[in-house]
């Protein structure tokens, strides 16, 4: 392909040469010869100081949206308005725009994006559709799974993935698409046929300072980003910015499709939650259809309402979306429980907003008061450094509110002390009078809690889910909350291996 071909569809300003270009790169590390390199100036580095590098990397050809850098002599040069737009359009080309053969699905939230996202994909699967997902956890490139970087990917990345599905034989795709990407425009140019809103409650204020900013971030996908506004937009009525995006959609949307618990165009009725699953007759614009999800608790009736609102407006029949409902059997590090054939509950949750977290133990206090006897709730949560303080008292007071005991530690630090987080989020814990203990060191604190669980009794560890490392100021290290909730109760007597071989045998 060539330099000009590549550019097309591109804001640029000005440009020369037109060499034929064998790959595409936005990290000047990864250049190699006949590659051309996207100058991009970020949010902690700016990708134009690496333009030599890449030069001496072999790099043939320059994209730049930088008004101060000038041309090299000997290679192509092009200067664009917008990096990151002329990033998408270039990896879309270079790709030969696989977002365009796909029907693309994007998921948009502060909670329940990855639940909504695996379920939609199941739905898919149950419909005999094949499927590419990217999001949080993971990516599905038809039946091989990779590590996610982001929940959504830089464009050349995610260009890449969507030719790799495509000629994987895939013709769907299940995205979560973050408010930062939307924000940072790393979905420009990509048409979502269906675009899905769960809810939106206070995270990454950091980055957006106010919750008007954060909305206004959701709000692109609704209202197309470089392309055309959804065909279908699948939103959460119950929502107070759910209810401001209806409006929106309406006036851009052909379809706009509502739901909720009890309202919207998908809801539930007569809902039972057991320890063991959530059934509820789903009440849709074609009739009322019974589900079983084996994922249990309030939230995920919204999760499972939420993906089948969304496989309808993918034309799936009610029976895929019955069966893909019930195939999904779990969701890593979504209430994802760890058994060792002990007699209390421990389960691994991704909560690390003060919502989510209320949820978690809600859905909690329901089990133990299910149990009877004097049961407890027993929370282990940290909040995550270099991020919005100001959600820290708010965990902290949602923690405690609904906790029997609660041990505050570590989460992701990052580059803050440990100590100084933990300050923050005890401002709200002491609100609620809740009995607590400070544990730094989170496998300590994963310990502590299983040593100080009894029969009846559920451990809930907060915060980090499926993350598989820690970040501190030293580094990351690895650390999964579901291995070293094993490794604390195989120390503590139970066998892990033994729940392992009679859950294989019982599936």
């Amino acid at each position: 392909m060539t330099f000009e071909q590549l550019l097309q569809g591109a804001e640029v300003l000005s440009r020369n040469g037109n060499p034929p270009v064998s790959g595409l790169e936005y990290d000047s590390r990864l250049v190699k010869p006949g590659d051309l390199f996207v100058a991009i100036r970020g949010e902690s580095s700016d990708g134009n100081g690496f333009i030599d590098k890449a030069i001496a990397a072999g790099a043939v050809a320059i994209v730049s949206d930088s008004a101060t850098e000038k041309p090299r002599s000997g290679v192509a040069w092009a200067q664009v308005s917008h990096g990151r737009r002329a990033l998408a359009r270039l990896s879309a080309n270079f790709y030969r725009r696989p977002a365009e053969r796909l029907s693309i699905t994007g998921i948009t939230g502060t909670n329940g994006k990855s639940t909504a996202a695996f379920l939609v994909e199941s739905i898919l699967a149950a419909a005999d559709r094949k499927s590419v997902l990217v999001g949080t956890i993971e990516y599905h490139v038809v039946e091989k799974i990779l590590p996610a970087q982001h929940t959504t990917p830089e464009a050349l990345d995610l260009n890449r993935i969507l030719s790799e599905a495509l000629g994987n034989g895939a013709t769907e795709a299940v995205m979560e698409v973050s408010s930062h990407a939307l924000a940072q425009e790393r979905v420009y140019g990509i048409p979502f046929d269906v675009a899905v809103f769960t809810n939106l409650t206070r995270d990454h204020l950091d980055y957006h300072h106010t919750m008007e900013e954060y909305f206004a971030a959701k709000q692109v996908l609704f209202q197309g980003c470089g392309t055309d506004a959804p065909r279908a937009a699948v939103i959460n009525i119950e929502d107070e910015y759910g209810q401001r995006l209806v409006q929106v959609s309406r006036e851009r949307s052909a379809e706009v499709l509502t739901y909720g618990l009890a309202l919207g165009d998908f809801h539930a009725e007569r809902t039972e939650i057991t320890s063991r699953c959530t059934r509820f007759d789903l009440v849709t614009p074609a009739g009322t259809i019974p589900v079983v999800s084996p994922l249990i608790g309030r939230v995920n009736v919204f999760n499972v309402i939420a993906a089948a609102a969304a496989a309808y407006a993918r034309g799936c029949k009610q029976e895929a979306i019955v069966k893909g409902i019930e195939n999904l059997r779990r969701v890593p590090g979504r209430f994802e429980r760890v058994d060792c054939n002990q007699p209390f509950t421990v389960v691994v949750d991704y909560a690390h907003t003060d919502d989510a977290l209320r949820n978690l133990i809600t859905l909690a206090r329901e089990f133990v008061r299910q149990a009877g006897r004097g049961s407890r709730v027993i929370t282990v949560f940290g909040c995550g450094g270099d991020r919005d303080r100001a959600k820290r008292p708010l965990m902290g007071e949602a923690a405690g509110r609904g906790s029997d005991f609660v041990i505050l530690t570590s989460d992701n630090p990052r580059s803050e002390d440990p100590l100084d987080i933990i300050n923050d989020a005890m401002v709200g814990l002491q609100r609620t009078g809740t009995k607590y203990t400070v544990e730094v060191d989170r496998r300590a604190a994963i310990a502590m809690a299983v040593a100080e669980a009894g029969p009846g009794d559920i451990v809930l560890i907060a915060g980090k889910g499926h993350e598989k490392e820690q970040i501190t100021r030293e580094g990351s290290r690895p650390f999964d909350d579901v291995e070293v909730a094993q490794q604390a109760l195989h120390a503590a007597g139970y066998s892990c291996e033994a729940a392992n071989a009679a859950a294989g045998k019982n599936a």
